[in-house]
């Protein structure tokens, strides 16, 4: 289910302009391929430090910091493609030196890794198989999520752990019927561990917060209904387990209170408008039930998925799309204006709206514009917080010159900005500006 999600691309994450986050392949007739990228940066706040920290934090620490600085980044792909079978793998490298040190780090520059591996197999022509796993090493909140959903917000100094498992089943049982059944497993450790949440006065490391592991099933119908017109009728259950043992807030709550389970049950169809544009849409809703919640809370919300793709030139694309749904967050609670106790907040109803757009100017130039927006409303557990909400924005852009098949150079720019509100303590809204000056070789 989760594929009709166009995910956005990744958006100049300091230097290294778009990196894949997607099934990895190999262009060509060999099997195997390596390219290296040398990029130079500036970031004007390496920290996402909030408006009201500019000058001096906690102890003389100054949040709000600027740098410059280089990215290495060495590729290596491979894909094997058989009569029925395909099995393909990818592993990126990022070295990321900055002038200033950012906030949390020991040294002055960070290491990224990302390895992804995807094998597709059909048995017949009614019968297939997909297994994917993408594994990273990073600080970026892109590359520490799965889908479109930001979770936080902020660079994490550290070597923060994702890993995300997919396998999907697809049948059809008539002409007219078939079926899609899939296992997904989510999986995030973050380096940020030292419990310091025990007193009063105290804050949560960040593995407390979001330190968790997601499961997934699902089993979608799927209907004939038209010859460019498919029918999807499904159902999906999601168990979030918080996996830190770690006390979040200065009364002791633990971070397994978090804890929940879901079960959805959506509509939608798959349809081809041309043979060039497609779209696909899921509407439903979900149950949540957060089982170690004190006040035994649950709650029923609205579960949307929309996607649109449009190729509508040689190496030309735009698509675009929106998702509803709850999500993991790295907001706490604790002390607010307006509460007279501590407020624990469960997770997040987020609204995700996001389009990309690439488009070949010239033989040898191409161009790309991102834009995404997120608005998260807080769900709170023990006093009124319900309803505070963040709204999230991030541009990109970017242009590249191919000077032939195997040189290119490119440069880009991308904007991040957080509106937080007042109800929230240390209120967090920031700005981020990033430019990079790069060049790939690729054999």
């Amino acid at each position: 289910m989760k594929k009709i999600v166009a995910s956005v691309s990744l958006v100049a994450l300091g230097t290294a302009g778009l990196h894949a986050a997607s099934s990895p392949s190999v262009e060509g007739s060999k099997p195997w391929s390596v390219a290296a990228t040398l990029s130079g940066f500036y970031d004007d706040n390496i920290n996402s430090a909030p408006d009201n920290q500019k000058t001096l934090g906690i102890n003389g620490v100054t949040y709000h910091r600027a740098s410059s600085g280089f990215e290495v980044s060495p590729t290596i792909s491979f894909a094997w493609p058989w009569e029925q079978t395909t099995l393909s793998a990818n592993y990126i490298y990022a070295f990321k030196e900055y002038d200033n040190k950012p906030l949390g780090n020991t040294e002055n520059y960070d290491q990224n890794h990302t390895f992804n591996v995807a094998l597709d197999h059909t048995f017949n022509e009614s019968y297939g198989v997909h297994a994917s796993d993408s594994f990273v090493v990073g600080q970026e909140p892109d590359f520490l999520r799965t889908g479109n959903t930001l979770t936080t917000f902020s660079r994490i100094s550290g070597n923060n752990i994702r890993n995300y498992g997919n396998f999907t089943l697809d049948g059809k049982l008539t002409p007219l019927f078939g079926f899609e059944a899939g296992y997904a497993n989510a999986l995030y450790h973050y380096a940020d561990d030292g419990e310091t949440a025990t007193g009063a006065g105290g804050f949560a490391s960040t593995a407390g917060l979001l330190d968790r592991m997601e499961q997934t099933v699902h089993l979608d119908s799927r209907w004939q209904l038209q010859p460019e017109t498919t029918g999807v009728v499904g159902y999906q259950f999601m168990d979030t387990d918080y996996t830190a043992g770690q006390a979040i807030l200065s009364d002791g709550t633990q971070s397994n209170t978090r804890n929940s389970r879901s079960h959805y049950a959506y509509a939608g169809l798959d349809h081809q408008f041309l043979p060039s544009l497609s779209g696909a849409i899921r509407l439903g809703g979900r149950y949540t039930d957060y089982y170690n919640d004190p006040y035994d809370s649950s709650t029923v919300s609205p579960y949307v998925q929309l996607s649109l793709r449009y190729a509508y030139g040689p190496e030309s694309y735009a698509e675009g799309g929106f998702t509803q749904d709850r999500s993991a967050t790295s907001l706490v609670g604790g002390a607010f204006t307006g509460t007279t106790k501590q407020t624990l907040i469960l997770d997040a109803q987020t609204s995700n709206l996001y389009a990309t757009l690439y488009h070949r100017i010239a033989p040898k130039l191409f161009g790309s514009l991102m834009l995404a927006f997120q608005n998260s409303e807080y769900n709170g557990s023990g006093s009124g917080i319900d309803g505070v909400s963040e709204q999230y924005y991030s541009v990109g852009l970017s242009m590249e010159y191919k000077f032939n098949s195997n040189f290119s150079g490119r440069i880009g720019y991308s904007y991040d900005k957080l509106e937080s509100v007042a109800q929230i303590e240390n209120n967090r809204s920031f700005d981020r500006n990033r430019v990079y000056l790069g060049i790939t070789a690729s054999y």
